[in-house]
């Protein structure tokens, strides 16, 4: 069977998030017992809890939602390209060594370990960089840090490129092990209706 690398984080109410976001949480609703056969739990959350997919509604009024999103980018030929300390935001000439033929999806790996507590000050995609990988074809980029902005940006401008040159993204990924190369990418959102990400079970897959 080929290798799976599993590249999302467990979500539980430890799991670090954005300030303002609606934490996990999770309650039990029945549980066995001499009158009931189940368990039943329910969840409430931030849909950028964990790994996850923002939808073009997240940055962009009137844009389609988790639910409307196409799953043909979530799905398919990978590559993971490694910049690890590359700085405060990753650029075109930290990606180049591994940039010939590029696959339509590339994720960045940034950490040596995935952050496992809130960390301001993570590392993001330069807006110019989202421009460049849409121009060698790709349709889908991530990386292992919360967001393709700084926590500071008030204008997200890379959240604006992606939904200028329609591209797809996967945030809060968790790269560790997983070494620098091509893959199959499994990462398909859910179907929540009007929702403005979507968390994923995000996978990779030996070729």
């Amino acid at each position: 069977m080929p290798r799976l690398w599993d590249i999302s984080p467990t979500v539980s109410s430890e799991a670090p998030i954005f300030p303002g976001d609606e934490p996990y949480s999770l309650r039990w609703t029945a549980r066995v017992s001499p009158d009931c056969p189940v368990n039943l739990s329910a969840i409430t959350m931030s849909p950028h809890v964990g790994a996850h997919a923002d939808a073009p509604l997240h940055y962009g009024n009137d844009e389609p939602s988790a639910a409307e999103v196409d799953l043909n980018a979530y799905l398919g030929p990978c590559r993971v390209i490694h910049a690890i300390d590359c700085g405060p935001l990753i650029r075109i000439e930290h990606l180049h060594h591994a940039a010939a033929n590029l696959p339509p999806r590339v994720l960045v790996r940034c950490c040596k370990q995935a952050d496992t507590a809130w960390n301001p000050d993570f590392t993001a995609y330069a807006p110019e960089t989202v421009a460049w990988l849409a121009a060698q074809g790709v349709q889908l980029i991530g990386l292992d840090t919360p967001s393709v902005d700084p926590a500071s940006s008030k204008l997200l401008p890379s959240h604006q490129q992606l939904l200028r040159l329609k591209l797809r993204v996967l945030e809060n990924l968790v790269l560790d092990e997983v070494p620098e190369g091509d893959y199959e990418l499994i990462a398909l959102p859910l179907k929540l209706a009007g929702a403005c990400a979507s968390p994923v079970r995000a996978v990779l897959r030996e070729l």
